[in-house]
């Protein structure tokens, strides 16, 4: 029996909530997997999992157990880049997510001082407007805006941002800045579905939830495509604040109804390996911690 093995299983059941991400993880059959899982607990004497049709969930010795199945694999990878003379220099490929825009503005300038510092590791950037499951697809290392769920992820906060409502200082001198929600049925809207996926704009008003059903003249799935028909002065338009916090400075863009703004939303770095984050992931989380926090449009003084 290799115990390695088995809890290198067990601890990857566990982190996909199910045998089958376990085993798209571990590149082996959910057979095998279950019969892993099978022999750890016959070796133990313990059930580990509670198994339905659906679910697959930790009982409470497997979630004492999976801690320190954990803290044995931190370990044991730690030692191996000790004694391989890896523990001064990252190395490998570390893969991370964040959307589209916010990768293109803030996330590449980062990866990129990242590997001149780090000759000997790999970035594969996913930048996409969608949730990514970091378990089922193999991600390191995830920013996130807006509430987490709860999850076994470590998430460090890194600033927050907001939805705001502008358009060109032309197109508001041609038709007014509207001064209170009801007013947007007389302006021509521009809706990016990536941030508003129903007709609708979820705004503030008194510190109590106001809904504005809304009747775009643009509707499209890109937020830069929302952001340039904004700037070349066709209407208003709904987007995060890190998106046109430059366009804002230059005065090509401004924002309209800020007393109507919804609450701020949080953005987090989210990775997967706890406490004893692999060296790759770890030298990458100290940089962008550092960038993202003295980023003026995450954290406004």
């Amino acid at each position: 029996m290799d115990r390695l093995h088995l809890i290198n299983v067990f601890v990857a059941v566990v982190d996909a909530q199910g045998f089958a991400g376990a085993a798209r993880k571990l590149n082996i059959s959910p057979p095998a997997v279950t019969r892993a899982v099978s022999e750890l607990e016959s070796h133990l004497g313990v059930r580990l999992l509670t198994r339905t049709t659906r679910v697959v969930r930790v009982t409470e010795a497997g979630a004492r157990y999976v801690e320190d199945c954990r803290r044995i694999l931190a370990d044991l990878a730690e030692a191996d880049e000790s004694v391989s003379g890896l523990h001064g220099a990252p190395r490998g490929r570390l893969t991370l997510t964040a959307p589209v825009l916010f990768g293109a503005l803030h996330i590449t300038p980062i990866v990129t001082e990242y590997l001149q510092r780090y000759p000997e590791v790999n970035v594969s950037c996913w930048f996409l407007d969608r949730i990514v499951n970091m378990m089922d697809e193999g991600v390191d290392i995830a920013l996130r805006i807006g509430t987490l769920p709860d999850s076994s992820m470590q998430a460090i906060r890194v600033g927050q941002v907001r939805r705001v409502i502008c358009a060109s200082p032309d197109y508001l001198a041609r038709h007014g800045s509207p001064q209170t929600p009801d007013d947007l049925a007389a302006h021509t809207l521009i809706s990016a579905n990536s941030v508003t996926p129903t007709p609708e704009w979820r705004l503030q008003e008194n510190g109590a939830p106001r809904t504005v059903t809304i009747h775009p003249r643009m509707s499209t799935t890109t937020n830069d495509s929302a952001l340039a028909a904004a700037v070349s002065g066709f209407g208003l338009t709904r987007l995060m604040s890190y998106q046109v916090a430059d366009l804002l400075r230059e005065g090509r863009l401004e924002t309209v109804l800020g007393a109507y703004e919804s609450e701020p939303l949080p953005v987090h770095l989210l990775h997967r390996e706890g406490r004893h984050a692999s060296k790759k992931a770890r030298a990458f989380l100290d940089l962008a911690i550092e960038r993202l926090r003295a980023c003026e449009a995450l954290n406004p003084a």
